[in-house]
């Protein structure tokens, strides 16, 4: 691993070349992979690739835009997980599944830290590639809403076990906390609010109606 990680528990060049190649493979992917159609016999359009790289772009640019920072660690950001959902709500849940998987690599690539292949999984892979699950609702009534909450969800499960791991390699919870309740409630904090204010937004009849032309236009 020393070939891919640094001492500092970064990334390497060959482990930055590694990722990003990675990247562009899961994106060529993107592209044959088949989408929501229920006979899944099409292959996807180059105009689906386009919309999901739009989403993880905007998702690892809204990522880096805090809007406000806890003081004891995370931040609320400016919707990225709403960004990060999208493919999953437009196409279904193979695309949104393979889309999250390739934002969370992005992220690993913008932020790595390293310090054991579980702890990586957790933080980085897991925790974005279960943002494809609102997939599942890409085809029901008040799909946005439903889908963005399960993969806000999702998101808290992975990252509340990814606070364990840390916990379990030597970070240290707040006074009298056990290591499960710190985990679900600092992580439940950051990505709490965000869902919040996210789900605010959503709900506002222009937004939602501008969110659902798009996946009209992305369907066409």
């Amino acid at each position: 691993m020393s070939f891919f990680v640094n001492a500092e528990g970064g990334l390497t060049a060959a482990g930055y070349g590694g990722c990003i190649l990675l990247i562009l493979l899961l994106l060529l992917l993107v592209f044959f992979v088949k989408g929501g159609d229920p006979k899944g016999t099409e292959p996807m359009p180059a105009k689906k690739l386009v919309f999901c790289s739009m989403c993880i772009a905007l998702a690892a640019v809204t990522c880096m835009i805090k809007i406000f920072e806890f003081t004891f660690g995370g931040s609320v950001t400016l919707c990225s997980m709403l960004f990060a959902m999208l493919p999953g709500w437009i196409y279904g849940a193979r695309t949104g599944f393979l889309c999250g998987l390739i934002y969370g690599i992005l992220q690993f690539v913008l932020g790595p830290y390293v310090m054991t292949p579980v702890q990586v999984l957790f933080d980085y892979v897991f925790a974005f590639t279960i943002m494809g699950v609102s997939g599942f609702f890409c085809r029901r009534k008040n799909g946005l809403v439903l889908g963005y909450v399960a993969a806000a969800f999702g998101r808290w499960v992975m990252a509340t076990i990814a606070g364990l791991i840390w916990v379990s390699l030597g970070s240290t919870a707040w006074d009298g906390w056990a290591p499960l309740p710190y985990s679900m409630a600092y992580n439940g904090a950051y990505i709490g609010a965000e869902a919040v204010i996210t789900l605010i937004l959503i709900s506002i009849p222009a937004v939602k109606n501008a969110l659902i032309r798009v996946k009209k236009q992305a369907l066409a």
